[in-house]
């Protein structure tokens, strides 16, 4: 434990030092200005004080209330030494938070037994502090543990929606990261990036009821097939609604909208500009990319040049043109991402 000593006297100073520095795991740090002594404590952290009252440049209770506003030091104890007896001064220093007085001349054993007691209490709080940082960690651990296991709960149960479609699994994590790059480029939190980066692999769960002659035919749909096909959003908004997870409630979002389109054209509720949420705006421009530039089993990929001919086409039709925007900036991100999730059906 450290004891700062505060006094414009050298002979109190030794006095105090020599007393103090025989108690049990007690140092001490002496200065006879208490500007120094200021300057001192911005950059280290006592645990108790000792401050004469009548000093030049900065009296004890004027150092106390230039102590009090250096972060972290409102539990900090300090004793303030003085020869004054006036009520006056006394309800001054407590009103500038002084914890305890001593009068001089100095008793020894008062001094120790004052001091035991204040290093006592510092020494609680600081186990306190301790325990309460530990736990916020354990905390913030376990927060972080059940997070990554719903994410991979939820990236498996849409792994079983892609199943039952001729895509695979990098589909979701190229289309998960295309939407985090335009969230983040959209000027989205760092919260909201990450939900959406994490929710988004549910946009197609409602394919899970959709027909297999219909889902996995070859060919072009019918008219009524496609009219059945357009029912997945819904089918995904029921499997997730009614949820108090942020994660699911982000999925159903994206899982009913992210086939509609900017202009009203789309599915399944027509909506139209921002009447479509921004998640489904966002999943809808990383979907349909992703969709255009992959290989697939019965068809080739298209040219990124080809796809971007596309996508700026459909600004302000299919879709956002802000999000649009937003894509293209820092183009060699989304490149890294195709890359980095690459398909093979060799």
């Amino acid at each position: 434990m450290q004891i700062l000593i505060i006094d414009d006297h050298a002979t109190n100073i030794i006095l105090l030092s020599v007393i103090l520095n025989k108690l049990e795991n007690v140092t001490t740090v002496e200065f006879s200005n208490p500007l120094e002594a200021l300057a001192w404590c911005k950059e280290n952290q006592p645990d108790l004080i000792l401050i004469d009252f009548m000093m030049p440049d900065m009296d004890g209770i004027q150092f106390i209330k230039a102590f009090r506003e250096i972060e972290n030091t409102a539990s900090i104890p300090i004793i303030i030494v003085t020869a004054h007896y006036e009520t006056e001064i006394r309800h001054q220093a407590l009103l500038a938070s002084a914890n305890d007085f001593l009068n001089k001349p100095i008793d020894v054993i008062e001094l120790t037994a004052r001091v035991k007691n204040l290093l006592n209490l510092r020494d609680a709080q600081k186990k306190l502090s301790n325990q309460a940082d530990w736990l916020k960690n354990e905390v913030r651990l376990a927060t972080d543990q059940i997070k990554h296991t719903e994410q991979e709960v939820i990236y498996r149960l849409s792994r079983a929606a892609e199943y039952r479609d001729p895509e695979t699994g990098f589909h979701i994590l190229r289309m998960a990261n295309y939407a985090g790059h335009i969230a983040k480029n959209l000027g989205l939190s760092i919260e909201d990036q990450q939900l959406i980066i994490n929710a988004s692999p549910m946009h197609d769960i409602g394919k899970i009821g959709i027909p297999d002659n219909i889902l996995l035919k070859p060919g072009k749909l019918s008219s009524y097939e496609f009219e059945i096909m357009k029912q997945h959003p819904m089918f995904g908004k029921k499997m997730l609604e009614g949820s108090k997870l942020e994660l699911i409630k982000a999925g159903e979002v994206i899982a009913y909208s992210h086939h509609e389109k900017f202009d009203g054209s789309g599915y399944p509720l027509g909506l139209q500009g921002t009447q479509i949420p921004l998640f489904g705006r966002i999943c809808a421009l990383a979907d349909v990319f992703d969709a255009l530039t992959s290989e697939r089993p019965y068809k080739a990929a298209w040219s990124i040049e080809k796809a971007i001919e596309l996508i700026r086409e459909g600004s302000g039709k299919h879709f956002d043109p802000e999000c649009v925007e937003a894509f293209f900036m820092n183009w060699q991100d989304v490149i890294e991402i195709k890359h980095k999730y690459t398909d093979n059906f060799n």
